[in-house]
């Protein structure tokens, strides 16, 4: 490929890591593409996506592999060519890249029946614990046990980071000199109480007002800042104080309607509280359309404009399957020349009905974050979001690493913000400050 004006040379490798139980019987095989440049003490990064159900194809051909197809930016549409080319914000030039696609995505499979590959891949802890052993046998499997060790994960894949560092930390020896966590499902108790809580709405009108600032090409870092000032000041005391200081309520009607652009009946009658999909829909129903909640400014008609509820599946993913599988398949197949007859998953919806979260997704992943970065206090973390994100809106991270105390360094953990939505490195210019800001972050070790 072409960087920057230079060719990088690398060698890429479909493969297969063997999943066994506790007996030492193969259960499953999960299959990984791997990224590696020659060259003395390489890193090496392991990227892993989310869902749960997601293939690591996201991270890979959109975000930091080597190529890229063109998906989730505005315009793209499913039929386009799914070409692949050089991708100008990809991380290989400093780092070794190793893609993980768990049981039931892309092309790595159970080997079991169902009520038995359910207790083996699909619970949180379950995934944590294979996926971890993935990541040790390929360092093994490939002598780079000595190597300096990145992870990253995207969406689900965040909520899996901190406890697959964690685990990896203190079960299989194996430490991991720095974590990126990108659009991160994180800290999902935030949603809860929000009757009297004013932390879900917290976290969801700075992503609301940064789509509005976006639309109206006022998105700037500054304007950001002045929207996370009024959220975790004004905004928050009015909710808390609700109908017992009717003016702070009603200045906060006001300035709600002001950073977002909604009706100002519409922001009145959900009492400055802005739902989700309830916004979704009001944002874009004067057109018929509907917006996304991984980036609020990618629309497409609404099929079922007068039902009471959203009926559709989400504009964003119903759009992307078809450009990465294309792509993927056909590199996979074609140009790696791995021959399969298997479907491959992009984006699973079985997984997502077999998989079961019992109280593991209401406790997060705080807690091993925490202790994986007490436990090594060399060790890094970077939160990446997109300003616009509704599926897992960046102040929700904000809020969780403010409370995180100071062990040493404060930037040892940081958050960092960027224009766009889930997806954010479909933007080219908030791809180019994701690997500028990963670069920075590598080169402190």
């Amino acid at each position: 490929m072409q960087l920057e004006g230079k060719t990088l040379h690398y060698t890429v490798t479909v493969g297969t890591l063997p999943v066994r139980d506790i007996k030492g019987a193969l259960s499953g095989e999960v299959v990984y593409t791997a990224y590696i440049v020659d060259g003395k003490d390489r890193p090496v990064t392991f990227a892993l996506n989310g869902g749960p159900g997601a293939s690591s194809v996201y991270l890979n051909l959109g975000a930091i592999g080597p190529k890229r197809v063109a998906f989730g930016a505005e315009g793209d549409s499913p039929s386009d060519p799914a070409t692949l080319s050089d991708n100008p914000g990809t991380w290989l030039d400093f780092t070794d890249l190793v893609f993980i696609d768990p049981i039931g995505t892309g092309f790595s499979r159970s080997l079991v029946p169902e009520a038995e590959g359910k207790k083996l891949f699909f619970t949180p802890t379950a995934d944590v614990n294979y996926l971890s052993r993935n990541i040790y046998d390929w360092l093994v499997k490939n002598g780079r046990l000595g190597a300096r060790k990145y992870y990253v994960g995207e969406s689900y894949g965040g909520f899996r980071g901190p406890r697959m560092t964690h685990y990896l930390q203190t079960q299989l020896g194996v430490a991991m000199n720095g974590v990126v966590l990108v659009s991160p499902y994180l800290n999902p108790a935030i949603d809860e109480q929000g009757d009297l809580s004013p932390l879900p709405w917290m976290q969801t009108l700075p992503s609301i007002a940064a789509a509005h600032l976006e639309r109206e090409h006022k998105l700037t870092p500054e304007a950001m800042a002045e929207v996370i000032s009024y959220t975790d000041g004004d905004y928050a005391t009015a909710l808390l104080k609700g109908h017992s200081d009717p003016q702070a309520n009603e200045r906060m009607l006001q300035h709600v309607t002001e950073i977002t652009g909604l009706d100002p009946l519409f922001v009145k009658r959900a009492g400055g509280r802005l739902e989700t999909q309830a916004y979704l829909r009001e944002v874009y129903r004067s057109e018929g359309k509907l917006g996304s909640r991984y980036d609020p400014n990618l629309m497409s008609w609404d099929p079922f404009p007068f039902d009471p509820a959203q009926r559709s599946n989400d504009p964003l993913l119903e759009s992307i399957i078809a450009p990465t599988t294309t792509a993927m398949v056909d590199f996979v197949t074609r140009v790696v020349g791995w021959k399969t007859d298997a479907r491959y998953n992009a984006l699973s919806y079985d997984v997502g009905r077999q998989w079961d979260f019992g109280d593991d997704l209401r406790q997060g992943a705080v807690e091993q974050l925490r202790e994986a970065v007490a436990a090594d206090q060399k060790m890094r973390v970077m939160i990446a979001h997109g300003w616009g994100d509704l599926s897992c809106p960046f102040m929700g991270s904000v809020l969780t690493v403010n409370q995180m105390p100071i062990m040493g360094d404060a930037t040892r953990v940081q958050v960092r913000e960027y224009p766009g939505g889930h997806m954010f490195y479909s933007r080219p210019e908030s791809q180019l400050m994701l690997r500028k800001d990963v670069m920075g972050m590598f080169s402190q070790h």
